[in-house]
């Protein structure tokens, strides 16, 4: 196996990967503040083989799909309908892509599903809790994060058009082994990586590198430097296993043949653990860890600063007025659409055709009426206070909750508590913005007991659809070991109590009830890991921190 590539090297790999095979591989998500080395991987992209078209998060539909030209429609006398810009096969930048809301997110990677189309997510993350929304990254086969290489490092980065064609043209005679597909589905699975699309988006990378160096199937270090690019940022590490002392067991006299056959079947697929060891060596030592904390704030995004923002053109707060065309309900600011023509009316009039009188209006003076309402947000913590987590993690637990309690005072948030032990769950405070009164009830919580985990998920529930109904916005925090014994009906089944979990799981998360879990055990616990995704809320294993670490992760994560 060769040395490992370099953090430059490996942005050369992927804008030669993605330039073969932009399509099939579906863009890339860059990680990197504005500056030269960002400018010079996106001149490099240049090197696509599809026009460019840039996009802003504030982009309407009209100017996506098309739809009325106002302008022509009015000087014709009849209707006239402009083209948008992704009517045809395009590479779309989208600029400050940490900021994409979630309806654009679902317009782009419904295109991002049909062929022709690739997206470069520009994300300048000034913010730990800012990141990608999930339905852009999952679709995104490769990502690159420039934070922290030297610029005497970047080496100009050029494709030669020769080479490409010759790449392009070699792409459909790749071939991949079985065998490499099989290692590379186990190795998504062992990050904990659920979304099937990782290892299909790893293996198009995988041919991508090939046909650009000139392989018929992809060797060991191609498919290694595959899984850098595209399995690195999804997932999870599993902790490094120390070497087996023990030499392992010598082959049976009856099938040394069937072994040697597949040794050299699989003699160019690196195993799982050499692809986790190369990984391990090519992320930054804390990336997945702020990823981690992004996703968290993502995942919350819609319950941060003072709950729900709706923006309108109805009712609500005022924005200032931004330029674009009526329709759909978009009413439009009369007021700053003169202030915006007036300064062109004698420009207007000495170069009208026609002499009329009155204001000469054109499209761009269009100014549309904005309104944002936000609703109160309520933290519904959902504490474990059972005998397991009061012997580990209940101290810090109860530590963390009442600083994140002082800065939702600060919000002036409304907070609910909640702690589950013995054989049920009790709401000890309901919804409130008393920061006193919380308190108490906080410092009065007792520990002990078995851990329905189940009846402490139906009371967040319960909860969470109570105060959803007032007009506010829920966000339930879950903080638990996650060792559940106690059922529904109170019976100290650890079965029962699991089936029942994974149920009241499925029913948080079809009510859309934002959750974060937090696992304060000593030790990860895989069980509350598949809590989480059953959940499908942000999975957070604290085994380490005290209450002031505990509160900032879960802090930054609660204010995306």
């Amino acid at each position: 196996m060769s040395d490992p590539l370099s953090p430059w090297e490996r942005a050369e790999a992927a804008i030669a990967a993605l330039a073969v095979d932009p399509a099939g591989l579906r863009g890339l998500w860059l990680r990197a503040r504005s500056g030269p080395l960002r400018d010079r991987v996106v001149q490099a992209l240049a090197a696509l083989p599809l026009p460019q078209r840039r996009l802003h998060p504030g982009v309407d539909d009209a100017t996506l799909f098309g739809g009325v030209d106002l302008s022509a429609t009015l000087a014709q006398g009849q209707l006239v309908r402009s083209a948008g810009i992704l009517a045809s096969p395009a590479a779309i930048v989208l600029t400050m892509a940490e900021r994409c809301p979630a309806g654009l997110a679902a317009r782009l990677a419904r295109v991002l599903d049909e062929p022709g189309f690739c997206l470069i997510a520009l994300d300048e993350g000034a913010e730990p809790d800012e990141a990608l929304a999930p339905a852009l990254a999952d679709r995104l086969a490769l990502f690159l994060d420039l934070d922290g290489i030297p610029s005497a490092d970047a080496f100009p980065l050029v494709l030669e058009p020769q080479a490409l064609a010759e790449a392009r043209a070699r792409l459909g005679d790749v071939r991949i082994d079985p065998k490499a597909v099989e290692t590379l589905t186990r190795l998504a699975a062992a990050m904990g990586i659920a979304s099937l699309r990782a290892p299909l988006l790893t293996l198009a990378t995988a041919r991508a590198l090939a046909a650009w160096r000139g392989e018929a199937t992809p060797g060991e270090d191609t498919l290694r430097h595959a899984a850098e690019l595209t399995l690195a940022h999804r997932g999870m590490l599993p902790e490094a296993s120390e070497p087996d002392a023990a030499p392992p067991p010598p082959p049976e006299p009856n099938e040394p043949d069937s072994a040697e056959a597949e040794s050299r079947q699989s003699a160019d697929t690196p195993p799982e653990e050499m692809l986790l060891d190369a990984i391990r060596a090519a992320l930054p030592p804390d990336l997945l860890a702020r990823l981690a904390v992004a996703r968290a704030a993502r995942a919350a995004k819609g319950s941060g600063g003072s709950g729900d923002a709706r923006k309108g053109n109805h009712r609500g707060r005022p924005l200032p007025p931004r330029p674009g065309t009526p329709g759909s309900g978009k009413r439009i600011d009369l007021v700053a659409t003169l202030r915006a023509a007036a300064p062109w009316q004698p420009l207007r009039r000495k170069t009208a055709l026609v002499d009329k009188p009155g204001l000469h209006i054109r499209q761009s003076d269009l100014r549309l009426k904005r309104y944002v309402e936000t609703s109160d947000r309520v933290l519904i913590f959902t504490v474990d206070a059972s005998g397991s987590s009061a012997l580990a993690r209940l101290a810090e637990a109860k530590g963390a909750v009442e600083l994140l309690l002082a800065q939702a005072y600060a919000r002036r948030d409304h907070v609910a508590l909640i702690a589950f032990r013995g054989q049920s769950a009790e709401l000890l405070l309901p919804p409130t913005r008393s920061l006193v009164q919380t308190k108490r009830r906080l410092a009065g919580l007792p520990g002990g007991g078995g851990t329905p985990l189940a009846a402490g998920l139906q009371l967040a529930l319960l909860t969470a659809l109570q105060t959803r109904a007032r007009g506010m916005t829920p966000t339930i925090a879950l903080l638990t070991d996650g060792r559940g014994n106690i059922a529904l009906d109170g019976s100290p089944s650890r079965a029962e109590a699991e089936a029942d979990s994974q149920r009241l799981a499925l029913a948080l998360r079809n009510a859309q009830v934002p959750t974060l879990v937090i696992d304060i055990a000593t030790r990860p616990q895989p069980a509350l890991r598949d809590l989480a995704a059953r959940l499908d809320a942000p999975y957070l294993p604290l085994p380490r921190a005290d209450a002031h670490r505990l509160s900032a992760v879960l802090g930054a994560a609660l204010e995306g």
